[in-house]
């Protein structure tokens, strides 16, 4: 059995189908997905259980006649050969040939019990290996053309690299020992910079305990165009830490000045009391 299965637009687009409960519907779908090469389905009964259907959606299908029964309890999707095509490559022929036997075909190509023609798998058949014999063809057809495509590309692009490089060959030998002079081969091998986020910032400023401004950070820097003096950046990490720094001892200066101007008022009134007693001392003698 088939794991794919297609469905015609002229069935299950009519009102009678769409009449139909949701749930008769998906059972119908669940139906044909697990019908043989030729439509029927041997167990209609457990794939309704299977499914969560009810007994009530299989008889409503029945009812509409969009599958046909038989005595053994085995049912056929009515408009089987209008959904699917067959395949001489895939086609495998039901196992329930006496009830096949039954069925006739109509113009439209659905399955009847009344007037119609027998059925004629070869036709089915037929079609199908046209329909591949056909796409075979255009397969190699477009295989041809691409391959045709790769070709001139492929000269056209040698032909390019090729004066190219017969161009540029003094101008790389040159750029190659002026890098070496200066030291820019192991420039290469550093990573290009990337500017860094708000978010990036302050996660960073968060896992110092800083207090640095995020946004005052990126402002800054840039405006500067990411410069440090004359040079590139190349670690913002590391300018954070200098703004910490920068930052921390500025925080600091108020407080050692006050202690500073602390240390001198005690140092002036120990030298006034000093003083008092030196001449309290001179008067006494």
């Amino acid at each position: 059995m088939a794991s794919k299965r297609m469905f015609s637009l002229s069935v299950i687009d009519t009102d009678a189908f769409l009449e139909m409960p949701c749930s008769t519907q998906a059972l119908y779908f669940h139906l044909c997905m697990r019908a043989d090469d030729d439509g029927f389905v041997g167990s209609p009964k457990i794939v309704t259980r299977t499914v969560g259907a009810s007994e009530d959606d299989l008889k409503l299908l029945i009812a509409k006649r969009f599958v046909l029964t038989f005595e053994d309890g085995v049912i056929v999707i009515k408009h089987w050969r209008m959904h699917n095509t067959l395949s001489v490559y895939r086609y495998k022929e039901t196992a329930y040939l006496e009830d096949k036997a039954l069925l006739k075909i109509k113009p439209n190509n659905a399955y009847t019990f009344g007037d119609g023609e027998p059925l004629d798998d070869a036709k089915l058949v037929e079609m199908g290996a046209r329909q591949t014999a056909n796409k075979q063809k255009t397969n190699n057809r477009q295989a041809i053309d691409e391959q045709k495509t790769n070709s001139r590309r492929t000269v056209d692009e040698q032909k390019t690299n090729t004066d190219k490089n017969r161009i540029d060959k003094n101008r790389i030998e040159e750029n190659s020992i002026e890098k070496n002079n200066k030291g820019e081969c192991e420039g290469e091998n550093r990573k290009r910079f990337v500017p860094p986020t708000v978010g990036e910032v302050i996660a960073y400023c968060v896992e110092r305990g800083n207090d640095i401004d995020a946004q005052q950070f990126i402002d800054f820097y840039a405006s500067k165009g990411w410069m440090v003096g004359k040079n590139k950046m190349t670690d913002w990490k590391a300018a954070v830490r200098t703004w910490e720094k920068y930052h921390k001892e500025k925080q600091d200066a108020p407080k050692n000045k006050a202690a500073q101007e602390l240390d001198d008022f005690y140092k002036m009134g120990a030298e006034w009391v000093a003083k008092k007693k030196g001449e309290k001392i001179c008067e006494q003698e």
